[in-house]
């Protein structure tokens, strides 16, 4: 199991390559997007949209560009995992075998760790704020530069993004 320091550390080398081109949708298809990395489950951020990707993926509906990533070790998936200190393939079956968001993350925390509440400030802090003065904040703005929003201090965060590109946010 990857201890929480190491999956900092993993997201931290992500964030410093070259983000991958993003592919148009073809003309007429709607996209389905998972869960904003701002919503949380039993006050975690970020778990309810790592589990709509495992299930947005197994039904088909999930967007390729999302899908070279999807658990990866080097992603906020292997970071979230990471933190919680449970196999990403483990959690991915618990997750097709059906169950609540919330039963799913109790199942996390008796097959890694159970956080405490600082451990879910320190997480939230780290997800949600991830591109704001940190490592992740020259990639932020090469982001924001690429899609034409370099302007846009209201996009502060890799989340902020995110629900910009994912349409939550104008």
């Amino acid at each position: 199991m990857l201890s929480p320091a190491m999956a900092a550390l993993i997201l931290v080398r992500l964030i410093k390559r070259p983000a991958p081109a993003r592919q148009p949708l073809q003309s007429g298809t709607m996209a389905t997007y998972p869960k904003s990395p701002n919503e949380k489950t039993s006050g975690m951020a970020y778990f309810p949209r790592m589990l709509d990707k495992i299930r947005l993926h197994a039904r088909g509906e999930l967007g390729e560009d999302y899908q070279a990533n999807l658990g990866r070790l080097n992603t906020a998936d292997g970071a979230c995992c990471g933190f919680l200190q449970v196999n990403y393939d483990e959690l991915r079956e618990r997750v097709l075998g059906r169950g609540t968001d919330e039963e799913i993350l109790e199942w996390c925390y008796q097959h890694g760790r159970r956080l405490n509440d600082v451990d879910l400030v320190v997480w939230n802090g780290f997800i949600t704020k991830l591109g704001w003065r940190d490592c992740a904040s020259a990639r932020l703005e090469r982001l924001k530069e690429k899609n034409g929003i370099a302007d846009r201090v209201d996009i502060a965060t890799i989340p902020d993004l995110i629900d910009f590109d994912e349409g939550r946010r104008s």
